[in-house]
């Protein structure tokens, strides 16, 4: 990277030899959702190191309104903000979501994509008002109902679910996280309050006496 160059290495052993190809000047742009796993050599080496964030309401329909056009959809304003508020903050689930309401439109409501419309496709996609799916929600009601709220390690969930727990680390907490509906501490995960709300449930923790041994 700093030496614009690619070193190749031919054969094994003591025979082995190096070669070295001179590269013309580049720029490289790298993008991961785990930085923490690239050596601290390789992340010095970048200049400039951005965090993104997801994005706001407000961009996410901009996005729904454009790939509508792009794909022919038509789509009035309650219906981009019902999939916009469902699409969890990423362009990607936000495009999914678009073409599985469509595809609902067209059978249901000759292709006209309306805030009613579009929140009975996700129902049927069990993709609720925050845009929370069927996985979400068995990891919270795994924690507030087979283990009193937490807190609770991440390999129980995972076992409890019959899930990777990179799944559930990767995919699922980061977004409960930024909801507010998770916690994290050194004993384990936590349900919190607004966890509880969402699902209709009454928040009334109980302090864990210690287990005696």
């Amino acid at each position: 990277m700093e030496d614009f160059a690619l070193d190749i290495i031919i054969g094994k052993g003591p025979s082995a030899r190096n070669i070295r190809l001179k590269l013309p000047s580049f720029t490289i742009i790298g993008a991961t959702t785990r930085i923490a796993l690239m050596t601290s050599p390789l992340r010095d080496r970048f200049g400039i190191v951005y965090c993104l964030d997801f994005y706001d309401l407000r961009a996410m329909k901009a996005i729904v309104q454009r790939s509508a056009g792009i794909m022919g959809i038509p789509i009035d304003v309650g219906g981009t903000g019902t999939i916009a508020q469902r699409a969890r903050g990423t362009p990607r689930v936000a495009n999914r979501l678009l073409k599985r309401v469509r595809d609902y439109a067209q059978v249901r409501a000759a292709g006209a994509v309306t805030a009613e419309i579009a929140a009975e496709a996700l129902h049927l996609l069990e993709v609720d008002v925050l845009g929370l799916d069927d996985i979400d929600r068995k990891i919270l009601r795994t924690i507030i109902e087979k283990f009193e709220g937490g807190p609770v390690g991440l390999e129980t969930i995972a076992a409890s679910l019959s899930e990777e727990s990179d799944t559930i680390m990767d995919v699922c907490e980061p977004y409960l996280l930024q909801l507010g509906f998770l916690e994290r501490t050194p004993r384990g995960r936590v349900a919190t309050r607004r966890a509880y709300e969402h699902l209709g449930l009454s928040y009334s923790p109980e302090p864990k006496q210690p287990t005696l041994l």
